[in-house]
């Protein structure tokens, strides 16, 4: 690993590789439990407190998801330039700072400013950790990495979304902003820990060096086709992300829908982030996906077809079974646009902000487009979420296209590298 300015130190023993590793996906893990408990259910909190709809709550997400979206990739930049753990400290405090606001605000406005700090505060923790958990790894351990990142962030994702709902009815929406503060304490705490306790092997070298590499990836194909699969990824993980937020910002209208208090509506609301879990898994230990374009393609029409199901029929019995096809298609969908940016990236941490810049525009465009719906055709009440899904279908368009567009690229390259070469062999 090539430590940016400020975060070399003292050669430590090799077994300090392992407790970098575990401390890393610990702050990833305390970093999605808290940013889900918050982000989650604050709309479940604007609908408590402020009286908002899903027409509102689709405007404050649209709104997030713009902040996020302009800021996210400067701060990958941000975190090559300053270094790791000091972007670290940096988003943490501007949260906690964010947090404490709106612990303290009783106006839907002041709501809406802390909202927007802590978003800015989060854009430098997830390229930088992103960047943090692969970058001392050789390539073909990156994979490795990049499984147990999304793993580690599923997890805690989905246990926060399962609980969440109780710790507030037991605690109240005050538990929002507190418990995720406590928890960017201790992260803070073990980014400092990491810090005084860099990773540098004897003459320089990363010590992921000295691990036996795993075999290369038989299905990697030519840089053109690889670079193909990059902007594939990057073209549908924010369409993943349409789904997502719009989906999160509605689940109070769909809770009300179905009867369910907050703290059932996360236990039943929760089941696609647990299939998500089940599919990043799988994807981590069965890695024939690599590089195929019928898996994205499968993955991005389940995503149509279940997030219609999910929002346009009021059945629980519909929406339990939609939910696992959910969560498997945001899970490949995900996967493919990490692994694909850290296998191909140099620079980790730049990379690793393009690819939650494109989070931040799904996270603004979806319920941008439902908001704007349901305004327009406020007498339909599955406009908005039959206005997404167009959107949607116009991102499988994209997909497809650029499908058909490398394979023609490709082909023709490959005739004019055949007949250069009998070229050569007449000459």
């Amino acid at each position: 690993m090539v430590l940016p300015p400020g975060d070399r130190g003292n050669f430590p023993r090799v077994s300090e590789l392992q407790r970098h590793r575990l401390a890393r996906y610990g702050i990833e893990g305390l970093n999605s439990f808290a940013t889900v408990l918050y982000f989650n259910y604050l709309y479940f909190f604007m609908q408590a407190r402020f009286g908002y709809d899903d027409r509102q709550n689709l405007a404050l997400a649209a709104w997030l998801g713009l902040v996020y979206a302009v800021t996210a990739w400067q701060a990958g930049k941000l975190a090559h330039r300053l270094g790791y753990f000091n972007t670290l400290k940096l988003g943490f405090g501007v949260m906690i700072a964010g947090l404490g606001m709106g612990a303290e605000s009783s106006t839907a406005a002041g709501q809406i400013t802390a909202a927007s700090i802590i978003s800015l505060g989060m854009c430098a923790t997830w390229p930088t950790l992103e960047a943090m958990v692969s970058e001392d790894e050789t390539p073909a351990l990156v994979p490795r990495a990049v499984g147990i990142y999304n793993i580690v962030w599923a997890v805690t994702y989905a246990v926060a979304f399962f609980v969440g709902g109780k710790i507030i009815e037991q605690f109240g929406f005050r538990a929002m902003f507190l418990l995720p503060a406590a928890l960017l304490v201790l992260e803070v705490a073990l980014t400092i820990w990491l810090q005084r306790r860099p990773l540098l092997a004897p003459g320089g070298g990363s010590l992921a060096d000295t691990v036996t590499a795993l075999p290369e990836d038989l299905n990697r194909p030519t840089p053109a086709r690889a670079r193909a699969f990059l902007r594939m990824a990057w073209l549908s993980n924010p369409f993943a992300y349409i789904a997502i937020n719009t989906l999160v910002a509605v689940l109070p209208g769909v809770a009300a829908k179905l009867r369910l208090d907050t703290g059932l509506a996360g236990v039943v609301c929760s089941l696609w982030c647990f299939a998500r879990l089940a599919a990043f898994i799988f994807l981590w230990r069965y890695t024939a996906w690599h590089y195929r374009f019928r898996w994205l393609l499968l993955s991005f029409t389940l995503l149509i077809l279940s997030f219609v199901a999910m929002l346009v029929v009021p059945s629980l019995w519909v929406i339990l079974p939609a939910q696992l096809c959910f969560g498997a298609a945001t899970g490949l969908i995900y996967y493919s646009s990490l692994f694909y940016s850290m296998e191909t990236s140099g620079a980790k941490s730049e990379h690793g902000g393009i690819h939650e810049a494109a989070i931040g525009l799904g996270n603004c465009a979806g319920p941008a487009v439902g908001a704007l719906s349901l305004q327009f055709a406020a007498r339909s009440p599955a406009s908005g979420a039959l206005g997404v899904a167009g959107l949607l279908t116009l991102g499988l368009a994209g997909l497809i296209w650029i499908q058909v567009t490398s394979r023609t690229r490709n082909r023709s390259g490959i005739k004019k590298v055949r007949a250069a070469r009998r070229g050569i062999m007449r000459s």
